[in-house]
């Protein structure tokens, strides 16, 4: 579903199980299932979470139900059952549209069949008002460290191609900040218009932020000068990738979770990396399957400004400094 005007209030609230709490981020999670997700249509009688799981979900008894910590906004809980575990999110006052956009990333990702994530199962609304989500349930375990990761994510990078362009089938949310996704043939415009430029608008609603903004505008007029020989496929990006947002089966494989999808620069997914602890282990393994391209480390500081904005955005004015510092930093480089 498409967001609508750029405002605050419109702003979708997302709450996420942070298992790491290493900056006010997010997310969810967790068991082994091929069935397809499936989106409803229609509100269902009752509990449709249980209805769900004792039908389609082949169980015949809920052992039981235990809350799961750590969420902002939805409630997040482990149903134990005669077939095994699943997890599932709720939300009382947010309708299908979020979920089902998580769903659509999360089935994505499963589809390259490269890193691990939680396999979406079903979506719905709840009775009255509201909405849910199930997926499979992960039962997590100790890291084997950040080498599979690295590569893992390079597979899902190398693999996951878009032939339409840059952006998703499905507008869908940074933290609670919607995210607009629409196809668009050229990266430098998405992210100019859909990334940057969108943050820099609800700057200047929320704060009358002038300077950021303004800064902003012209950055966004010179950034292509920071792609040059550059060669950009449109990549399956997670999008969200911190240290919440990532953690490891029992068997120690990589797992990633609560995404922000949508097709873009790959070194996009490095945005967050400020908030993610990624060491030279990753990256090395990552640049092996993916090699780094020119200007990389010129062009690291404007993935972390989309982040830091909607951090900024969010959470307010803590973030503002690493907003202005990035900026100011490529007003010199380019001399504008």
């Amino acid at each position: 579903m498409a967001m609508q005007a750029v405002t605050l209030s419109s702003y979708y609230a997302l709450g996420h199980i942070s298992l790491q709490v290493v900056c006010p981020c997010r997310r969810a999670v967790r068991r082994n299932n091929n069935r397809p997700f499936i989106m409803a249509a229609s509100p269902l009688q009752g509990d449709p979470v249980r209805e769900w799981i004792m039908g389609e979900g082949g169980a015949s008894k809920i052992l039981k139900i235990s809350p799961v910590g750590g969420g902002c906004v939805n409630n997040a809980s482990q149903y134990q059952t005669d077939v095994g575990s699943f997890f599932v999110k709720t939300n009382r006052s947010i309708g299908p549209a979020m979920f089902e956009a998580e769903a659509v990333g999360l089935d994505a990702m499963h589809k390259t069949n490269t890193i691990r994530v939680p396999k979406p199962l079903k979506v719905g609304p709840l009775p009255g008002r509201g909405s849910y989500i199930i997926m499979e349930f992960i039962q997590f375990g100790a890291s084997r460290g950040q080498t599979e990761l690295g590569r893992k994510l390079a597979e899902m990078h190398k693999v996951g191609v878009s032939e339409k362009g840059f952006g998703f089938p499905v507008d869908n949310t940074i933290g609670s900040t919607p995210q607009q996704n629409p196809w668009t043939d050229d990266w430098i415009s998405f992210y100019g218009e859909h990334r940057l430029g969108f943050q820099l608008k609800l700057a200047q609603q929320q704060y009358r932020d002038n300077d950021v903004y303004m800064k902003g505008q012209k950055l966004l007029q010179y950034m292509h000068l920071l792609f040059k020989d550059v060669e950009i496929t449109p990549c399956l990006l997670h999008g969200d990738l911190w240290s919440g947002n990532v953690a490891a089966d029992k068997e120690g494989n990589p797992v990633i979770l609560d995404p922000a999808c949508y097709y873009g620069h790959n070194e996009a997914e490095f945005g967050m990396s400020w908030c993610a602890g990624f060491g030279s282990s990753f990256y090395n393994a990552y640049f092996e399957v993916m090699p780094k391209q020119p200007g990389f480390e010129q062009r690291t500081d404007l993935y972390k400004l989309y982040h830091y904005l909607n951090h900024y955005n969010m959470f307010g004015s803590g973030y503002r400094s690493s907003c202005t510092d990035i900026l100011d930093r490529y007003m010199r480089l380019l001399k504008l």
